[in-house]
C-alpha cells in the first residue's frame, strides 16, 4: 500500500487514527490538518507513530523560530539574493504538479556567501518551499486532488571545483537537512541533466543529508534528457532551453521571468573580506624550511580540497605528485600539479581543489625557505573527496 488517502493498509489508517489524537493539542497550530498532510509525517517515519510525533512537534518549533508563517508576507531575501541566486518554478508536470529548475554552473558561491550571511540562504530557501507549498495547495483546488508535491530539475552544466567551496557545501546540506525534516514527502522526482564528471564526487558530499526514501527520487539523466523530461512534462510547459516550446513572453527560451539564471556576483555586493572557516589542524614552518604532508590517493577521480591561512606573513604554497611511493623527496624529484606560488594568507584565506586525475602520493608544500627570520604558523583542513556511484535513472 502507498500510504496514501484511499489505499492504506489496516495498520497504515490505525497509525493514522493514533497519530491524529496524539497531536490534537498542536492540531490547530498546523498549517493544514488534513489526513493528505498527516500522512505525509507518518510515511517519512514509515508510520512510526511516535517518531512521526516527534517530527511534527520539532517542525512546530521550527516555524515559530524562523517565522515561517509570515515569510512570505514580512521577509524578503536581500536583494544579492534575489539577483545571484538561480533557479525559478515554471509550469507544471503532466500529472499537474509544480516544477522547479536550478542551474548551477553560472553561480558563483563564494561571491553570494561575501554578500550574504547563510541564514539569508537558508531563509530564502524556506521561502521557496512556503511558495510552493502554496502552489500545490492551489492545483490541489484548480485539479479538484491532491498536489502535495514538486518534480526538481537540477541542470548541472559547468558544475566546477568553485561549487565544491566547503562552505558553500556546509550550507547546502543543511538546507537539505532543513527540507528533510520539515517538508517531508515534498518532493516527488528530481532529474540531474548535463552531469559532468565532477559531479559524483559533489553529489557524494551531501548524498549523507538524503533519506533512503529521497536518494530513490534522484535520476541521473544521460544525453536523452530532453526525451525523458518531455515524458513528465508537457512540451508547452516545458522550456525550450530544456527542449519544449515555452518562453517568456519576448521570446526568451530560458524563461527568465520564471527562472532566475545568473553570474557572477559583482564586487560592489560584498560585505566581507572573507568567510570565517574553523580548521582542523595547525603546523609550523621554521625559517628557511619546508613542510609537507602527504595524501595517498588510490582512485582516480577522487578530489583533494584544502583551506588554508597563516598567522605572521605570506607563505609558499604547491601541490606535488611522487614520482613514486617513497619518503620524503625533494621538490625537485616530484611533478609540479598545482603550481608553488607565495600566498598571501595572512591577510586572505587560501582555498583549493584539485582532481586527481591518476592515483598516488599527492603531497602539499608550505614553503618558507624565503624567509631569513620569519617562522610561520600554518592552520588548515584538507580532505579527499572521494567520487561516488551515482544512482541510474
Amino acid at each position: 500500500m502507498s500510504g496514501r488517502v484511499g489505499d492504506l493498509s489496516p495498520r497504515q489508517a490505525e497509525a493514522l487514527e493514533q497519530f491524529r489524537e496524539r497531536i490534537q493539542d498542536i492540531l490547530s497550530c498546523l498549517p493544514a490538518q488534513h489526513d493528505h498532510f498527516l500522512l505525509r509525517w507518518l510515511r517519512a517515519r514509515n508510520f512510526s507513530v511516535q517518531k512521526s510525533e516527534a517530527m511534527l512537534r520539532k517542525h512546530l518549533d521550527f516555524r515559530r523560530q524562523m517565522g515561517v508563517d509570515v515569510i512570505l508576507t514580512e521577509w524578503r531575501p536581500p536583494e544579492v539574493i534575489e539577483k545571484y541566486l538561480s533557479g525559478g518554478m515554471c509550469g507544471y508536470d503532466r500529472e499537474g504538479s509544480p516544477v522547479w529548475y536550478d542551474v548551477i554552473g553560472p553561480m558563483d558561491p563564494k561571491g553570494l556567501f561575501l554578500s550574504a550571511s547563510k541564514q539569508d540562504f537558508i531563509r530564502s530557501k524556506i521561502r521557496d518551499c512556503e511558495q510552493l507549498q502554496q502552489e500545490c495547495d492551489r492545483q490541489s483546488e484548480r485539479l479538484n486532488r491532491n498536489v502535495e508535491s514538486i518534480t526538481m530539475i537540477y541542470d548541472v552544466e559547468g558544475l566546477g571545483l568553485k561549487h565544491l567551496w566547503k562552505p558553500a557545501i556546509e550550507t547546502y546540506g543543511e538546507i537539505l537537512q532543513m527540507f528533510e525534516d520539515n517538508y517531508p514527502e515534498g518532493l516527488k522526482r528530481l532529474f540531474v541533466i548535463k552531469a559532468p564528471k565532477l559531479f559524483p564526487v559533489a553529489y557524494n558530499l551531501v548524498k549523507h543529508f538524503l533519506s533512503e526514501n529521497t536518494r530513490h527520487k534522484i535520476h541521473i539523466l544521460g544525453a536523452n534528457w530532453q526525451e525523458v523530461l518531455l515524458k513528465y512534462i508537457d512540451v508547452e510547459e516545458l522550456p525550450a532551453i530544456y527542449g519544449g516550446t515555452r518562453t517568456d513572453p519576448d521570446g526568451d527560451p530560458r524563461c527568465r521571468t520564471w527562472i532566475n539564471h545568473v553570474g557572477p556576483v559583482p564586487r560592489s555586493y560584498y560585505v566581507r573580506d572573507h568567510v570565517k572557516v574553523e580548521y582542523e589542524q595547525s603546523l609550523s614552518v621554521s625559517r628557511r624550511s619546508t613542510r609537507q604532508l602527504d595524501y595517498d590517493i588510490l582512485l582516480p577521480g577522487c578530489v583533494l580540497r584544502w583551506q588554508f591561512c597563516s598567522d605572521s606573513g605570506d607563505i609558499g604554497f604547491g601541490v606535488f605528485l611522487k614520482s613514486q611511493k617513497a619518503d620524503r623527496q625533494k621538490a625537485s624529484q616530484m611533478r609540479e600539479v598545482v603550481v608553488s606560488q607565495r600566498y598571501n594568507a595572512h591577510l586572505v584565506p587560501e582555498d583549493g581543489s584539485l582532481t586527481c586525475e591518476v592515483p598516488g602520493v599527492y603531497v602539499l608544500r608550505f614553503d618558507n625557505t624565503y624567509s631569513l627570520l620569519q617562522p610561520k604558523t600554518i592552520r588548515l583542513t584538507v580532505e579527499v573527496l572521494l567520487p561516488d556511484n551515482c544512482p541510474g535513472p
